[in-house]
């Protein structure tokens, strides 16, 4: 099934990328839930379990609202609404949650349940209440200030540098470009049509002008659409950069070091001085004699950007990090013969 997303002139002139706290959360709790692998954070998540167990003995609306959550179904919107901005602050978005009509979370709620084994008492208790608006939010709003906040600024710079690399590419490519590796169910067409896989029944949306907001997660949360009506029309989607590796090939550090291996390894995508400085937790001096030492040995080079210069590393540098290809005669014999100019050549 595939949903069909109608983009005019207008809407390339009025979509843009935004990063919303509240979704990062709600991403953070399908990890935390264990209703997602938690994959290149599981040492994080692992780091948070004490405090997330306290906050599901502590506030009801916590359990009741993860145990909604379902892959390749209807999840209830109200408690992460797409964000109004590009830059809206938690609170602002969590003031939008709990000036959700009760009605309306009822209605999302059995929407959620539809298809879903009967839950315990207790939930269902919470689920059908008529505070279930102010619990979800509660809940969301412990999870933010005990878990996601003091990890935001790591948080934020993935998501910046994906915003920031996927806008250029924007400008420079078109929407094609900038969309190409979004995810595997999301496709830009050349007649001006993003086409969205989903589980719910094919359907056809304009935008009227409005355009799209493209919201970051450093999380494999997977594709969400926000496509109702009573929305702004919305695509979550896993950002770039979130699953770098933390591991070198063996020997690089012993070569160049610990720190400048780190450098050379969350170069993956390009990163401003300030941005490696929140990324690698050391000081701007430090983060800077390392680049300057990595740029006089070609493994890395640096643009400026307005006022900043981005860095990003040199085919060289790729080739120091990644491993390389296996030689056609790796793992098996071959014979003298096979190596010798053949007499054709």
């Amino acid at each position: 099934m595939v949903n069909l997303i109608e983009v005019s002139p207008q809407d390339i002139v009025a979509s843009r990328f935004a990063i919303s706290p509240l979704i990062v959360t709600k991403h953070a709790l399908w990890l935390l839930s264990g209703k997602k692998e938690a994959g290149v954070w599981r040492a994080w998540v692992d780091r948070v379990r004490e405090p997330y167990e306290n906050l599901l003995a502590g506030r009801p609306g916590l359990g009741a609202m993860v145990t909604l959550f379902r892959e390749r179904r209807y999840n209830a919107d109200f408690p992460a609404p797409p964000p109004a901005g590009v830059n809206t602050p938690f609170e602002v978005e969590l003031a939008t949650v709990r000036a959700t009509p009760v009605a309306q979370a009822h209605h999302e709620i059995a929407r959620n349940l539809d298809g879903m084994a009967r839950l315990p008492d207790a939930v269902m208790d919470v689920l059908l209440s008529p505070e279930v608006v102010d619990l979800f939010a509660d809940a969301l709003q412990g999870v933010w200030e005990e878990i996601v906040a003091p990890a935001w600024p790591r948080f934020h710079v993935i998501l910046e540098r994906d915003v920031i690399q996927r806008a250029g590419r924007l400008a420079t490519y078109g929407w094609a470009a900038a969309l190409a590796d979004l995810s595997p169910r999301v496709r830009w067409r050349p007649d001006g049509v993003i086409e969205v896989r989903a589980e719910s029944p094919d359907e056809t949306y304009r935008l009227d002008g409005r355009g799209l907001l493209f919201v970051p997660s450093p999380f494999e949360a997977g594709v969400g659409s926000y496509l109702e009506h009573a929305w702004p029309y919305a695509i979550s989607y896993p950002a770039r950069g979130a699953g770098i590796a933390q591991e070198a090939p063996d020997g690089l550090a012993g070569l160049i070091g610990r720190t400048r291996t780190r450098v050379l390894l969350e170069l993956a995508g390009p990163a401003t001085t300030t941005q490696l400085v929140t990324l690698l937790g050391l000081s701007l001096g430090t983060v800077g004699g390392h680049l300057a030492a990595l740029r006089r040995a070609g493994l890395v080079t640096g643009s400026r950007t307005g006022r900043g210069v981005l860095y990003h590393r040199t085919a060289l540098g790729d080739s120091l990090v990644s491993p390389p290809a296996p030689l056609p005669w790796d793992g098996a014999r071959v014979s003298p013969s096979a190596l010798r100019p053949s007499a054709r050549a």
